[in-house]
């Protein structure tokens, strides 16, 4: 036990750096439409994100920690040693992905950390898989939504004389999306863990463009008579709202992803005997992540502001707002979730409503590439990385 405490200590340190880089990637989010829209100056925009990724975690529950450090990788596949490979993986690829302005998700690095760690530790049978009846279900679901949303919106592309096959197309995926939080709000359907994790991916950016979409058009229409003025006033003080319980949710979410791996870390070297998260680690965590954030990560910001679309005062209250709400959900579900999937999904929405053209799509899809490939490229990372330090843990 004494020879394995320098490296929980530096474990704890990794995985206080690491919410340290995901605010310094992440204050994107939170800021980036307030920021385009001028609703706040980028000093207060990142000092008032700063305290809100600060209070998050303790305005919410520590479901997520307990997603993060016990149903993803099996107590076997989690020693101090490959949690501190897993964290030091996440880190090297957060930081990389802000020094090239790259909203990458560090939520999703950590989990593809753990599990090519883990598999390293323990081979395939350390990875929590879910059950064989709860795929299916799953499956299942998926269809029944795909069919509902393509004859949905296929119907309605009809009836205004559009393309029928787009609508089929979009409306197929959008049902297969929109079914499962439709369930597990109906309380149908429980989802933790790893499948949870990888359905989100897909899922949370849906949500967020077909949320912000449908909130962007009715605003336009109960305001179409309204001046941009007064529009203004109404909006601004809103987005600002929004954006700052947006923080809160990203906080509690995201800062959460830490408060996971230091408390596996003391399960695993056996300073805890159960996952039982204690209240030192939730508050530096927090402080760890809102000082990332005072520091910014100017270059995402500056992709996600103005690189997507041009975002008006109220747009940026429905792109918030779409986003506050998958974040929230997800959170009080347990579901560690990019909030970069999610604020990037509502910014697409909200860009969408002036047309496809006023979406810069060629940012969209260098972005939709690093979120795919986020997780597989932190496994093979973090397997080699795992050998590569035990070789040299034996020669020296």
């Amino acid at each position: 036990m004494t020879g394995m405490d320098p490296l929980i200590l530096f474990g704890i340190i990794l995985a206080l750096a690491l919410s340290f880089v995901n605010g310094l990637n992440d204050a994107a989010h939170s800021i980036a439409t307030v920021v385009a829209t001028k609703a706040l100056s980028p000093v207060k925009a990142v000092f008032s994100t700063a305290c809100c990724n600060l209070i998050g975690p303790f305005l919410f529950t520590t479901a997520v920690a307990a997603t993060v450090g016990t149903a993803i990788v099996s107590r076997s596949g989690l020693t101090p040693l490959s949690i501190v490979v897993a964290t030091g993986t996440a880190i090297i690829l957060v930081f990389a992905a802000t020094r090239a302005g790259i909203p990458l998700s560090s939520s999703n690095a950590m989990i593809g950390g753990l599990l090519g760690a883990g598999i390293a530790v323990g081979g395939l049978s350390a990875v929590i898989l879910p059950g064989t009846s709860l795929l299916i279900e799953v499956i299942g679901m998926g269809i029944t939504g795909a069919v509902a949303g393509s004859i949905m919106l296929g119907l309605f592309m009809a009836s205004f004389h559009e393309d029928i096959r787009l609508g089929i197309l979009l409306g197929a995926i959008c049902g297969a999306a929109l079914i499962i939080p439709a369930e597990m709000l109906l309380g149908a359907l429980r989802l933790t863990g790893l499948l949870a994790i990888v359905l989100f991916i897909f899922i949370s950016p849906i949500i967020g463009v077909v949320g912000a979409f449908i909130f962007d058009i009715i605003i336009s229409h109960l305001f179409r008579h309204s001046r941009q003025d007064r529009m203004k006033r109404i909006f601004q003080p809103l987005h600002v709202l929004a954006c700052l319980i947006q923080a809160s949710a990203h906080g509690a979410n995201d800062g959460q992803i830490a408060v996971g791996v230091i408390t596996a870390l003391l399960v695993s070297s056996g300073v805890l005997i159960a996952f039982d998260v204690p209240v030192w680690v939730i508050l530096t965590s927090a402080l760890a992540i809102g000082l990332g954030t005072c520091f910014g990560g100017w270059r995402v910001v500056d992709k996600m502001a103005k690189g997507i679309t041009k975002i008006r005062p109220y747009q940026g209250f429905c792109a918030a707002t779409a986003s506050s709400a998958i974040l929230v959900s997800v959170t009080l579900w347990g579901i560690p979730v990019s909030s970069t999937h999610a604020i990037n999904g509502a910014i697409i929405g909200v860009g969408a409503t002036r047309g496809k053209n006023a979406v810069q799509w060629r940012v969209v899809r260098e972005m939709m590439m690093a979120w795919v490939i986020t997780i597989p490229l932190a496994m093979v990372v973090a397997y080699t990385g795992y050998f590569i330090v035990t070789f040299f843990l034996i020669a020296v």
